[in-house]
């Protein structure tokens, strides 16, 4: 039995940003963690999905290449390979962290969590055996999300014909043929993965549009850009009870008024996700849950339980890794009373790393029209853009929505190259309460794909100098 100033229960973004914080802050940290350090954005999200949209965007550039003056005989596409590496860039990354948990004195307890009494935490290693170490100041539950299947309608996940996004990253190869269901940033995500390495992909999705969080404008973009590779999108698809045959999966899908059957070589869900709150002891240590399943807390994250707290996906939506990361630095301030700053949580980036990609923050248009603000709207295409055009990626927009009368930015929206680094722009003048005047006076190095974010801040003042 050990005690500690704050354990934390998982080693995620949430909860190893908070133990990292919290031994910045001189407190004496333990962390439960059974899997690699990381959690799922390392291991099974992020990072190894990352890997592999890189080497999607490298097959799309190889397809290209004639254009530029470089022409690639016998080009093969090997999804085993980029699986490997992605893996291996995974481990890095999780290795990485571990070595930041050894440089900051921070202990990992190897094993499985389970709240006791009093900020206790019993811990169950690989081999069985049992320890119950305690914490002074506070426990902090980070224990994440997992994939969930659909079995209402036959879809319920077995890691051969019907996949997670955790079996999709350690495939051997490609399948000919496979139905990507939900089109949010995952599913949009392994459609533009498959799609480059030769697989025939159908994205099926319930709503009447791609990526329905985001700005309609993005969502069409998007939608014309995959259909130009050859993806099968279909919206407003209502799905029928799955039939599993012995190497194939048969799905009934009714879309525009039409009825049919399609069979695929695998299915993947991608739709939607579920805390991990089972079995980690909540009601003996008097955590309560919300009526959609997550951890109750308060404006401090703390739980019902006085001394427990809840960061990352098991505390709520937006499940983000980059959300979960601000409340572990957060909650560890709070934790060792020191001065801290809320979490803004209207001023979170999403990002898609699709290609093209999405990036956004703020409120879309509808939600500014639903609110009932008067606003202007500023748009730059990329294909007016001249690095754009140099390297050839001039698909999509840079979209700024602004209060009419005092300029402040409401919600910005890019779809294009490198979008997911774009953004962050608008996020440093949003947390700043900048202007559209002052990102009008902020000079932008030319030739850059940024300056299509000047020119459409300039083109919701009536400005626009270059389209």
């Amino acid at each position: 039995m050990a005690q500690f100033d704050i354990l934390v229960l998982g080693g995620g973004p949430a909860g190893y940003v908070a133990a990292l914080r919290g031994a910045q802050l001189g407190l004496n940290v333990g962390v439960v963690e059974r899997e690699g350090l990381g959690g799922t954005c390392v291991l099974w999200g992020c990072i190894p999905a990352k890997a592999l949209l890189e080497a999607a965007s490298i097959a799309q550039k190889v397809a290209k290449g004639k254009e530029f003056g470089v022409t690639a005989e016998k080009v093969t596409l090997d999804y085993g390979v980029a699986m490997k590496r992605s893996r291996q860039v995974s481990a890095q990354n999780s290795k990485g962290v571990e070595f930041l948990f050894k440089k900051n004195k921070i202990t990992w307890l190897k094993g499985t969590g389970v709240l006791g009494p009093n900020k206790s935490v019993k811990v169950t290693g690989a081999d069985g055996k049992t320890e119950t170490h305690t914490a002074t100041k506070g426990v902090v539950i980070a224990t994440g999300s997992r994939v969930k299947g659909l079995p209402q309608i036959g879809l319920e996940l077995d890691k051969q014909l019907i996949l997670s996004s955790d079996e999709a990253l350690t495939l051997e190869k490609a399948p000919a043929t496979i139905a990507v269901i939900g089109a949010g940033a995952v599913g949009c995500e392994f459609a533009d993965v498959f799609n480059a390495f030769g697989s025939k992909v159908t994205l099926l999705e319930v709503m009447p549009r791609i990526l329905p969080v985001e700005d309609e404008d993005c969502s069409v973009e998007l939608n014309k850009a995959f259909k130009k590779r050859g993806i099968e999108v279909i919206t407003g698809a209502k799905l029928g009870t799955a039939k599993k045959g012995k190497k194939d999966v048969t799905i009934p899908v009714e879309a525009n008024g039409e009825k049919k059957e399609m069979t695929f070589d695998l299915v993947l869900v991608a739709a939607g996700r579920a805390p991990n709150i089972e079995n980690i002891g909540l009601k003996e240590a008097g955590v309560q849950t919300t009526e959609r399943g997550f951890i109750k807390i308060n404006d401090k994250f703390e739980t019902t339980a006085k001394g427990v707290y809840a960061i990352g996906d098991v505390a709520g939506p937006p499940m983000l890794a980059h959300k979960g990361s601000r409340e572990g630095h957060v909650v560890a301030d709070i934790i060792a009373g020191h001065k801290h700053h809320p979490v803004n949580y209207g001023n979170i980036p999403n990002a898609t790393y699709c290609h093209p990609e999405v990036a956004s923050i703020g409120m879309t248009e509808a939600q500014v029209k639903e609110k009932g603000l008067k606003y202007k709207v500023g748009k730059f295409p990329f294909s007016a853009n001249g690095r754009a055009r140099t390297s050839g990626e001039t698909e999509g927009f840079v979209k700024v929505i602004r209060d009419e009368k005092h300029g402040e930015i409401l919600g910005a929206h890019i779809i294009g190259a490198h979008a997911t680094e774009m953004i962050h722009e608008f996020a440093v003048a949003r947390e700043n309460e900048f202007t559209v005047e002052e990102i009008d006076l902020a000079i932008h190095a030319h030739p850059t794909l940024s300056e299509a974010i000047a020119e459409a801040v300039l083109d919701s003042m009536g400005k626009m100098l270059h389209a």
